[in-house]
């Protein structure tokens, strides 16, 4: 089984992280593919950046010449896009913002995100409300980090324990990583919290290759049928 793991941003290193997680995430006969856009934001960081991203990965994923694939796990949290690959390509796609949700829901009544800006939580918020997981939301609550920040371990740490004790207080039971630049954070912090942590990268994977090894795919009766042909431009050449 293939998985092509596809950042939202143009950050090749971040792309690197994630596929270190997905790859540990991964069990064994799953080989992990990470898919870097060719432009677009260098980091993900508000309405602008993801709409913005969601194309660039949707022309990527298009674009793409390598191996076959069997499912796409889309790490972007809470970024847009993943309605437009479901109908783009011909396997499971799964998005880490409503994976990490949906096990964060069979792990406690309440969970809250803990992210990066405060400027993405209303993002996050909506992404929320549209997978159908929103209403067992918490909070979505904010390091003040960006997203290219996450890269110095110690701070992140400090300000990721520091945002969970006000989603603690919110009612949160479970926390998740808002952030897939968060991956490799879970086990730093979930013994100190004492709450369970989730990985929404960890999580996309996992469901993805349950999702293929039941056969299951995207339907294609209604929302999430093929586009309708015509001629689409996709960039200035």
């Amino acid at each position: 089984m293939r998985i092509i793991v596809t950042n939202c941003n143009t950050t090749q290193e971040m792309t690197e992280e994630i596929v270190r997680g997905a790859r540990a995430a991964a069990g064994p006969g799953t080989a992990v593919t990470g898919l870097t856009p060719g432009w677009g934001p260098e980091s993900a960081e508000g309405w602008l950046d993801s709409y913005l991203s969601a194309a660039a990965v949707m022309d990527a994923l298009r674009t793409y010449d390598g191996p076959p694939y069997d499912a796409v796990v889309m790490a972007g949290f809470g970024e847009h896009g993943r309605e437009g690959v479901r109908e783009l390509v011909d396997v499971p796609v799964v998005d880490i913002t409503e994976a990490a949700a949906h096990l964060a829901c069979l792990l406690g009544r309440r969970y809250a995100v803990v992210t990066t800006l405060e400027r993405s939580c209303g993002q996050i918020e909506d992404s929320l409300e549209l997978a159908g997981v929103g209403r067992n939301c918490a909070a979505v609550v904010g390091t003040g980090l960006g997203v290219l920040d996450l890269a110095d371990t110690g701070r992140t740490q400090t300000a990721f324990l520091a945002a969970a004790e006000r989603a603690r207080e919110a009612g949160a039971e479970v926390l998740v990583l808002g952030c897939a630049g968060m991956t490799g954070l879970r086990g730093a912090v979930e013994d100190k919290l004492g709450l369970p942590v989730v990985d929404g990268v960890g999580a996309a994977v996992k469901l993805a290759e349950g999702l293929v090894g039941l056969g299951l795919s995207t339907s294609r009766a209604g929302s999430f049928a093929k586009p309708v042909p015509k001629r689409r431009v996709w960039q200035a050449r």
